[in-house]
């Protein structure tokens, strides 16, 4: 009896033995990896801030409120400034051609962080977008797992690329049904293998000669999966970024053209459907948002689950190399080719409509700027200013630009349009189910040109959208880039300050932000965004970018 007694007191001794460290291990723990204190939160639902702490634990929010008092590996003091989700664009070209495990290499791989991104706040992007993206998603997820990545990203299966795996050369035309059936078995393998839904580029070869049915056939693979549909118009203002008066049919697709067919798609498939990168093109297109508003939120009360989303600049991409001068009437190799047209009257009357037609689509000579010219003193100049300068009209300016400019350019000049209206972008900003958008890619300083919104986007939004011009709340401008991006595509446990989400965090002062970037000096990281972290991991740290890659790629969704 005393040997049995013995032996329990030296089970419970060992026992002590074995569990004291790990009790003084649990005691002694921080209760957070990161403790950010005294902040105002701005959760991303569109509520106004209110003062609170935020514990981070394991890459995930551990808790929301009166914290100050807990302990923590990390306790960051961020004064009152704003804390709120990471962003998320919900349609850029972030990773839309990494099919390959050498698409970047050497300095080149610092692409994979974002760091243009990244320096905006944004934790996730939606890549693959305006039907551009390998065929195989399997295949891109696992080169973006083995590189890894800065932000967060979801994958699109884009319909261009996948229209012309099918179809070849001979695409000039509508899709046969064994044609379509075998887009349908593309479309659902790569939902198969974690896509986030189908992108279209209807203004784009060979997207351009698809038919509704094709796309109505191709969407209805995604909806079983929770897909979404993001498609690039056929047309953003009264003709496609195509047409050309004097060889093309007059009564090509308008953008009104184009949300009537989005919602009759929606309708047809019940799938979730974007307008995306929507805007109103072309000086005689301005102030049809209104319009194009009201189609959607009569769309919206029938119950079509239609969305958009939208750029805070009234400059396209496209608009960064605008040639004014039509295909038809140059030819860079032979020189000859454009003084014949200029000395055919016939020709050049028909140069005439299209210059016209041209000037009109990007905004009026008025909104067109010379960027790069042989004569410098053009440069940060309009057509407008430069026809008066020279003593002629606009049109004779843009004939004057390619005979005298830079031979190696298709107008003699590089331009860029600002073919929108801001009446329009305030508009579509304005209705609570439009979503911030960048449309943009990853940039490094030293790159040649490029769109400011690579660099600015989300920034711009906050400051010139919200403080500024007083569209919208800035607790609105910070939803319509974290829980409505979230809601459209179903992301869970991102999007949300919220106890158990994903510690993507952005940490920006109200004062201070905003976006440096300009057309003439585009690589510039936006200024006053302190702190981002992406699944509880800083990539931005004091305003520095720390260059680590702790994004994931997103496939669970809905």
């Amino acid at each position: 009896m005393v040997k049995i007694k013995n032996f329990l007191v030296w089970i419970c001794v060992c026992f002590l033995l074995i569990s004291v460290p790990a009790f003084v291990s649990a005691e002694n723990s921080p209760e957070f990896d990161v403790l950010f204190i005294n902040g105002r939160v701005l959760d991303g639902t569109g509520n106004p801030a209110f003062y609170a702490d935020v514990g981070i634990k394991e890459g995930k929010i551990a808790a929301v409120g009166k914290l100050k008092n807990e302990e923590a590996q990390r306790v960051i003091d961020i004064q009152g400034k704003i804390i709120a989700p990471g962003f998320i664009d919900i349609h850029c070209h972030a990773f839309d051609r990494v099919d390959s495990r050498d698409t970047w290499t050497g300095k080149d791989q610092k692409r994979y962080f974002a760091p243009n991104y990244i320096s905006q706040g944004v934790t996730t992007l939606v890549s693959n977008q305006c039907g551009h993206s390998p065929l195989s998603i399997a295949k891109q997820k696992r080169i973006l797992a083995e590189k890894e990545i800065g932000p967060n990203t979801l994958l699109m299966i884009g319909h261009n690329d996948v229209r012309h795996h099918v179809m070849g050369k001979d695409y000039k035309r509508a899709a046969t049904p064994q044609e379509i059936e075998q887009m349908k078995e593309l479309v659902r393998q790569a939902m198969e293998d974690g896509a986030a839904g189908l992108s279209t580029g209807l203004e784009y070869v060979p997207s351009i000669w698809s038919t509704t049915d094709e796309i109505v056939a191709l969407v209805k693979e995604i909806v079983p999966y929770g897909g979404v549909y993001q498609a690039h118009e056929r047309s953003c203002g009264l003709s496609p970024m195509w047409y050309v008066p004097s060889r093309d049919e007059p009564g090509p697709p308008t953008m009104l053209d184009n949300i009537v067919e989005l919602i009759e798609v929606g309708k047809r498939t019940g799938a979730t459907v974007v307008a995306t990168h929507i805007k109103a093109r072309g000086r005689k297109f301005w102030g049809a948002s209104r319009a194009i508003n009201r189609l959607i939120n009569e769309a919206r009360s029938e119950g079509v689950d239609i969305w958009a989303d939208c750029y805070p600049y009234n400059t396209s991409g496209s608009d960064g190399s605008v040639v004014l001068i039509p295909r038809w009437a140059r030819d860079e190799d032979n020189p000859q080719v454009f003084q014949d047209v200029l000395e055919n009257p016939e020709k050049l009357k028909d140069l005439h409509k299209d210059i016209r037609h041209a000037m009109s689509w990007r905004g009026g000579a008025e909104n067109i700027m010379v960027m790069d010219y042989p004569d410098e003193s053009y440069i940060g100049k309009s057509l407008s200013q430069l026809a008066q300068k020279n003593g002629i009209s606009p049109l004779e300016m843009v004939i004057k630009l390619k005979q005298e400019g830079d031979p190696e350019k298709p107008g003699g000049a590089r331009l860029r349009a600002f073919s929108m209206s801001e009446i329009d972008i305030k508009a579509f900003y304005s209705q609570p189910w439009t979503a911030t958008c960048s449309d943009g890619r990853i940039a490094l300083p030293g790159d040649g040109p490029v769109h400011a919104r690579y660099y600015g986007t989300f920034p711009r939004k906050i400051r010139r959208y919200a403080l500024e011009k007083e569209v919208i709340s800035v607790a609105d401008a910070v939803r319509s880039s974290t829980s409505l991006p979230a809601q459209i595509h179903g992301i869970r446990d991102r999007g949300r300050l919220r106890e158990g989400y994903h510690a993507d965090i952005v940490v920006f002062d109200l004062d201070e932000i905003k976006d440096t970037a300009t057309f003439f000096e585009p690589h510039q990281y936006a200024e006053g965004i302190e702190y981002v972290l992406v699944n509880g991991t800083f990539v931005l740290d004091e305003g520095e970018l720390t260059w680590k890659r702790p994004g994931k790629v997103v496939t669970d969704l809905r």
